[in-house]
């Protein structure tokens, strides 16, 4: 071999001794680091490993000192590093790390001491892995740390963040037993039972705490009880921790500041979080955070706004918590395209949104029926927030029940249908069904809403999705819709069965209207008598029920007697009420309550209450006094009240006004099929063929499908539907025969048809036979084939139910022994012994 006599210039240059250790202190080069790690290698300076894993845990390089750790010999003083590398997991947030770090101690036999345990307890509850817990607390039970207060208290609260409360309330009660607990055990044992939504045992812990001479409460105690109060609404609790806090000297801390301000705001008590946020000395962004989203929370955006703006002025780092708050505030109030605006201002300043801004912001997109600005954000949280490692399982479920809302209150239920598919099963939460439910029953698809929720109480895979009281009102807004009164009534004995009348008064609510809506009025009733607490909605929904019902009078007494009862009557109270005159001809009724609800009753007429004024003085054959309020209108007339007076012309054969109701519905570019029909058959009473010829053209070329009419009746085992002509019902042979026979009858006791309802070109032999198969005529005699005698038979037509057969029906109740309620798409007809309860006047 031979040697080159030139010195090499690549040499690594020899640190002297006596400067390793203090460059090793000084050293912030993992390059640097490895140098002296190989120099130490090569002069077998084996004693200097310690303080080398302190450099490459100080220079951020885990790895390393893992690799130097596990070829140590375990020895007490080196635990302190396999500590320092847990610590360092856990401060940021690498659970999974530190309890990996755990788990190679164990294997190569290092005993932990008292500082190991308490890390990776903290890993196990952040995690909450109760499993990888236990087995660390009899770890440490073995290893003889079971008296170990440090340990002790980390126990409990693992526990508590696993959601095992029992296991939490044993562990602080050997210690409360052995003396050796302290304030830290009290207040883990308080913080285990307010995360895990038992606020109140929280607060009788606080209590019984603040009897005890040996441990008061301090800081943390009472940064874990405020939030309590708050969430449970407990605002007189929450003053006297208040109160506690003055005295204590303690309210001087800015977490305890925070604390009560949050609490005053989540019990909407503003004026009391206003004062203490203004006395704060030192104020953090949390301190505004939590006026902004009270103020946010009760509605008031505008002081919320202010209080934005002054953040802003006074240069304070605005957050993703108050972006969020202002989000939710304006999605609140339904103002979507504002809420928008504050999302673009957000992610210009850098700020990054999670899920609860994806949250408010889809529900303001949902408010507004942005479909495309919802899409948008759909994609953004794809990219961004779905399916990331730092976002719970809960966060993402959370954004994607609100997708799904989203999408079905823009009318786009397909999409929806598919998001909820999409979830599995087991990971379906009851929000999850219940906002499927809901979009359905909202969006003119109540089948599905109420086969859906029949597989909800079918399926077994998630025990915990069973419906609440939401899932259950959406049910049976469902059945509302469908006039389904014996699903109704099932879903009402799941109700009494499951107790949730007794706690939640808008399921009562819901109740009322289904049977209202369902053709049990008595029902109704009986359910609003029975209702221990009673609201402005109670009542309104009753009252309404009686005007479908044609009971004006009964709905007049029932707003005597909310005034009686000091109840503050809305705009919906209003609407009931002129409806209910509108359909029971109390004109002069109607009139007078309008006239004074701006300055009796301080409610000012929207453009609902005046199309049920047009409404009621169209049905009284006032179309010029109706045509002056119109015209009298502070707002822009919206369709429904160009549809209103369309419906009276129709009924009165007036052609001219219906013409000019027709065109202002054509300038408001109305899709509603209802209106050119309503034309159509103004036209064909006056027998203008060519003018009904020209609507129906039209409708073709604007792409307008007339509706055809359908009625279907509700038996013991199902509910069959009928169309006009109809012959596809397995019995209908025998539905035919018995019409047939029918009409004979009544035709004997003085029925002549009026064929001024067969609206078409016809002569009036054929027309009478046009009339003959009405979808309402068939449901009866189908009605009539499988319902006993003198039980009601119920039936629903999508459309306003035709002048001759409600002729024909009326003759018909005097020859049969059952009532017939039938629904159609304004109002109830009751028909007994040859009358009905509209008296003619619908």
């Amino acid at each position: 071999m031979r040697f080159s006599s030139v010195a090499p210039t690549n040499i690594t240059p020899i640190i002297p001794l006596n400067f390793r250790t203090k460059i090793l202190k000084q050293c912030k080069s993992v390059k640097k680091a490895k140098l002296i790690h190989q120099q130490s290698l090569v002069r077998g300076l084996l004693h200097m490993s310690t303080q080398i894993i302190s450099t490459y845990i100080s220079c951020d390089q885990p790895s390393h000192a893992l690799l130097l750790l596990q070829r140590l010999l375990p020895s007490p003083p080196t635990v302190f590093w396999w500590n320092a590398l847990i610590r360092r997991s856990v401060r940021l947030g690498c659970y999974d790390d530190a309890l990996d770090f755990y788990s190679q101690m164990h294997r190569l036999d290092w005993r932990f001491d008292h500082y190991t345990f308490p890390l990776v307890l903290k890993a196990c509850g952040e995690l909450s892995s109760f499993r990888r817990g236990v087995s660390v607390h009899a770890v440490a039970f073995v290893n003889g740390f079971d008296c170990n207060v440090f340990v002790c208290n980390s126990v409990v609260s693992m526990y508590g963040r696993c959601g095992a409360l029992d296991e939490a309330q044993k562990m602080f009660d050997e210690m409360s037993n052995r003396g050796s607990s302290d304030i830290i055990s009290w207040n883990s044992i308080m913080a285990a039972y307010a995360q895990n939504g038992y606020q109140a045992r929280a607060l009788e812990l606080f209590e019984k705490m603040t009897g005890d001479v040996v441990f008061k409460p301090d800081a943390v105690s009472l940064v874990n009880v405020l939030p309590a109060c708050g969430s449970t609404r407990a605002w007189l609790r929450g003053k006297q921790v208040h109160g506690y806090a003055i005295r204590s000297g303690l309210v001087e801390d800015v977490f305890v500041g925070n604390a009560v301000v949050d609490m005053y705001a989540k019990c909407e008590l503003m004026e009391e979080a206003n004062r203490v946020f203004e006395r704060m000395i030192i104020k953090d962004v949390v301190s505004w955070n939590s006026m902004v989203s009270g103020y946010s929370q009760i509605g008031n955006l505008y002081q919320a706004l202010i209080l934005f703006e002054k953040m802003r002025e006074e240069n304070i780092k605005l957050d993703v918590v108050t972006w969020s708050a202002v989000i939710a505030g304006y999605a609140q109030k339904g103002c979507g395209c504002e809420a928008l605006d504050i999302f673009r201002r957000m992610l210009v300043s850098g700020s990054k949104p999670n899920f609860v801004t994806l949250a408010s912001l889809l529900s303001g997109c949902a408010s507004i029926g942005a479909l495309i600005h919802g899409k948008e954000i759909h994609c953004y949280a794809i990219k961004c927030v779905l399916n990331f490692k730092e976002s719970g399982a809960g966060d993402d479920l959370m954004v994607q029940n609100c997708l799904i809302d989203m999408y079905a209150k823009c009318k786009n239920t397909q999409i929806s249908r598919v998001m909820f598919d999409s979830i599995p099963l087991r990971d379906r939460s009851v929000a999850t069904w219940t906002v499927m439910i809901g979009g359905y029953a909202q969006h003119g698809k109540a089948n599905d809403a109420l086969k859906l929720f029949s597989q909800m109480l079918l399926q077994k895979t998630n025990l915990e999705a069973a419906p609440n009281g939401f899932t259950i009102s959406c049910a049976l807004v469902a059945c509302a819709h469908l006039a389904s009164l014996r699903l109704g009534k099932q879903i009402h004995t799941y109700v009494l069965r499951n107790r949730f009348e007794s706690v939640m008064l808008f399921v009562s609510n819901c109740l009322i209207d289904m049977y209202s809506k369902a053709g049990d009025i008595g029902a109704a009733e009986t359910v609003f008598d029975n209702m221990t607490h009673k609201n402005t909605v109670s009542w309104t929904s009753l009252l309404t029920g009686y005007g479908m019902h044609g009971r004006g009078e009964q709905a007049l007494k029932t707003l005597n007697e909310m005034r009686r009862a000091n109840l503050v009557l809305d705009g919906v109270t209003f609407v009931g009420i002129l409806y209910a005159c509108s359909h029971c001809g109390l004109v002069d009724e109607g009139i007078k309550y309008f006239d004074t609800m701006k300055s009796e009753f301080g409610v000012v007429p929207g453009p609902e209450h005046f199309a049920c004024m047009v409404d009621l003085l169209g049905r009284a054959s006032r179309l010029g006094q109706a045509m002056d309020l119109i015209q009298s209108m502070p707002m822009k007339p919206t369709e429904v009240v160009w549809v209103a007076l369309l419906s009276a012309c129709r009924l009165h054969s007036n052609v001219e006004i219906g013409e000019y109701a027709a065109n202002q519905l054509v300038e408001l570019q109305s899709d509603n099929d209802g209106s050119y029909t309503l034309l159509s058959n103004i036209y064909a009473n006056a027998k203008q063929w060519k003018d009904v010829a020209k609507v129906r053209t039209l409708m073709k070329k604007i792409g307008i499908r007339k509706r055809p009419g359908c009625s279907w009746v509700e038996g013991k085992t199902g509910t069959s539907t009928f169309f006009v002509g109809d012959r596809t019902h397995p019995l209908s042979q025998q539905i035919f025969d018995v019409l047939a026979d029918l009409i004979g009858r009544i035709r004997a006791i003085g029925y002549i048809p009026d064929t001024r309802f067969a609206l078409h070109d016809v002569d009036d032999e054929e027309k009478s036979d046009l009339l003959f198969e009405h979808s309402e005529r068939l449901a009866l005699a189908y009605g009539i084939l499988i319902t006993s005698p003198g039980l009601p038979i119920r039936i629903t037509k999508n459309l306003r139910v035709c002048g001759d057969c409600h002729v024909a029906i009326t003759f018909i109740s005097k020859i049969i022994e059952n009532e017939v309620i039938l629904r159609d798409s304004s109002r109830f007809h009751h028909f007994k012994n040859g009358s009905c309860s509209c008296k003619g006047y619908w």
